[in-house]
């Protein structure tokens, strides 16, 4: 027998207002007291984990010169998001989703201060940091679906779309400022450094947690977690809306975000450049993100979003496509810095969408169905690529990538009018 939530339909969207100042617009959930509050404690903390990538990534290579290794690193942290994000979903269903947040910190804090304390001490090994990255892949797989069903309480539903994108913002501009003192830092200071200004910055995220005010209220319920988490999916997987733009979310993942994680090859092997230069790279990324972001929040809560985010996906393939051909320096940096623009406003949009036609008694399930494809694609693209990196070379994977999105795009664009609608 179907339960009243599984024959409900997801919510309509609401109507478009029209458009204030540019910079309104673009800035217009920053009237949130709470918003503003979360947006810096969360800027803080992933400035402090893209100082870390910096330093992570940098020496799994250079100690293991395995394209493979760092792929499978990026899998094992993102492999609990895949396993367990359903089972968060359901948490935040029925948990306080800031207590949920908070354990997330703590246990990714605790996973940057061993990394390094072993630094220091000068004895660290590869498979410390393939540990580290698996109990915080765990931390983020509880704490993610939290995370996004957390965010639509602190705004009006008119300014989700908004809200959206300036967290968007706030992660990629961390990219921009995190590398480049990653590099500075792993340079300067060296690699411990990099992990300990990491777990300081989680300070940060658990101050503003203690201070914000969540009007979520988590209902009691009897209904056993195995029968949420088979509504949450039946929901998600039920309404064709949904379930074409987590498709998209996962195919995006899984071919776009290998650019990023090979980059400490294409830093190396294509323009010979160390880690500092690789986080300058990094930083051109972020600045593109921001730039995309931006141009998100500028659409706030704009018409056609689905069309837009198919057309953003095609220029993702293209300038991808780009970067994996090109040779010199600054060719490199300014694909890289569209391709990041271009993921960005893709994921935004598709973000949006999802979370506009979530019912609020089912966000933290329909949130973590989403999380688990977005972020679970992540790990499984990485270790894919990485493996195919070391006997193909990056340069040909990265290509083949870009060219399936192209084909995915276009046939979204082509063939199902319903997602172009939205």
């Amino acid at each position: 027998m179907s339960t009243p939530l599984l024959n409900t339909k997801p919510e309509e969207l609401p109507p478009c207002p029209p458009k204030p100042g540019v910079l309104a617009a673009t800035f217009r959930a920053f009237q949130y007291h709470d918003f503003r509050l979360m947006w810096g404690g969360a800027f803080t903390s992933t400035t402090g984990a893209f100082v870390q990538e910096v330093a992570q990534s940098w020496l799994v290579y250079t100690l293991t010169n395995s394209a493979f290794l760092l792929g499978l690193t990026a899998f094992l942290n993102g492999a609990p998001i895949l396993m367990f994000s359903l089972l968060g979903g359901v948490a935040a269903d029925r948990i306080d989703r800031r207590k949920l947040l908070l354990g997330s910190q703590y246990v990714q804090m605790t996973s940057a201060l061993v990394l390094a304390v072993l630094l220091w001490m000068d004895v660290i090994e590869i498979w410390h940091i393939m540990a580290a990255a698996l109990a915080t892949g765990m931390g983020q797989a509880f704490g993610g679906p939290a995370y996004q069903a957390l965010i639509p309480s602190l705004v009006e539903k008119e300014d989700l779309p908004n809200a959206i994108a300036l967290m968007s913002i706030q992660f990629n501009l961390a990219r921009v400022v995190g590398p480049v003192v990653g590099g500075l830092a792993f340079t300067g200071m060296g690699p411990a450094a990099c992990f300990f200004i990491n777990a300081l910055t989680f300070l940060a995220v658990i101050f503003s947690l203690f201070v914000i005010h969540v009007r979520f209220v988590p209902k009691k319920t009897e209904v056993r977690v195995l029968h949420s988490l088979k509504e949450g999916l039946l929901f998600a997987f039920r309404h064709h809306s949904l379930l074409a733009l987590m498709a998209l979310s996962t195919v995006t993942a899984f071919f776009a975000i290998p650019l990023i994680t090979l980059l400490p090859v294409f830093a190396r092997e294509t323009y010979g450049l160390g880690a500092q230069g690789y986080g300058t790279m990094m930083s051109f990324s972020g600045a593109g993100a921001v730039t995309g972001a931006l141009f998100v929040a500028w659409l706030g809560n704009t018409e056609r979003k689905g069309w837009t985010a198919l057309l953003m996906q095609v220029a993702l393939g293209l300038v991808t496509i780009g970067f994996a051909m090109s040779t010199h320096l600054w060719a490199g940096c300014f694909f890289v810095f569209l391709a990041g623009g271009a993921v960005l406003a893709v994921f935004a949009l598709l973000n949006s969408l999802v979370q506009l036609l979530c019912p609020e008694e089912m966000r933290g399930r329909i949130m973590s169905v989403y999380h688990t494809s977005f972020r679970g694609a992540m790990p499984l693209g990485n270790l894919v690529a990485g493996s195919l990196a070391s006997r193909f070379g990056a340069p040909l994977v990265v290509s083949v990538n870009a060219v399936i999105l192209l084909l995915v795009a276009g046939w979204y664009l082509l063939k199902d009018k319903q997602v172009i609608r939205l």
